[in-house]
């Protein structure tokens, strides 16, 4: 939920699947196409009972001075620079927007499984930023009102009050043209984490989150979400 380059700041979402559900179905996913679930840990057994097909997964980590470090050095790193016409991403410069912007990541590459309701926010967002730069969609997002407004409501429909300074911060892994992508805003660009499948989705992004967790062992602030369509689901 991490604060942005901009001035603008937004109240942080809480990671609560039943909060990013409803702020979606809201938006214009429809509510028998796909929805958030819990994973309640990274070992097998817990991620297969997670429903399937997994589409994307959401995290939410602390940010440390060890994060930051890293971060900054990813940056003068330009490995990803030629991924973006097929990865959908963009860039956050609305502090604590960090939620939103995940949910977007996750619902933005997949929005060829995926069916939105034709004309909704979610529908008009996507095609409106289409050709983009990662900048521009930031920019794009920054002025919209009606956005800015549902993730309010959302923000205060979460079981804890939500405050403006917090030390944590969304992000979202998916698969892509069979890589896995780690796609946070406060990055210049996506992170390709190795080969990946749409039926390994969920392991390979937990591997992935395992090596976040070493690095900060004795935090409790960390939360897995899973985007899963529902069509197939038994």
């Amino acid at each position: 939920m991490a604060e942005g380059e901009g001035a603008k700041r937004w109240l942080p979402l809480e990671a609560n699947p039943d909060v990013m559900n409803q702020f979606l179905w809201g938006l214009g996913l429809p509510e028998d196409e796909a929805e958030f679930h819990d994973v309640y840990g990274l070992e097998e057994e817990l991620l297969e009972m997670v429903p399937k097909p997994v589409v994307a997964v959401v995290f939410l980590y602390p940010l440390t001075d060890e994060t930051e470090a890293e971060r900054l050095l990813e940056q003068e790193d330009t490995e990803g620079e030629g991924v973006q016409d097929k990865v959908f991403f963009m860039k956050q410069t609305v502090g604590n927007a960090c939620g939103t912007i995940g949910v977007l990541h996750a619902l933005g590459n997949v929005t060829s499984e995926i069916k939105l309701t034709e004309g909704s926010y979610l529908d008009r967002f996507y095609k409106a930023t289409t050709n983009m730069s990662p900048l521009e969609r930031a920019g794009f997002l920054e002025k919209d009102v009606e956005m800015e407004s549902a993730h309010g409501v959302a923000a205060a429909a979460g079981d804890t009050e939500a405050q403006q300074n917090v030390d944590t911060h969304f992000i979202c892994l998916t698969c892509v043209d069979g890589v896995l992508y780690e796609l946070d805003g406060r990055k210049d660009r996506p992170v390709a984490h190795g080969p990946s499948s749409p039926g390994s989705l969920l392991q390979d992004a937990a591997k992935v989150i395992r090596t976040f967790i070493m690095k900060n062992p004795e935090s409790v602030n960390f939360n897995v979400m899973a985007l899963c369509k529902k069509d197939e689901q038994t």
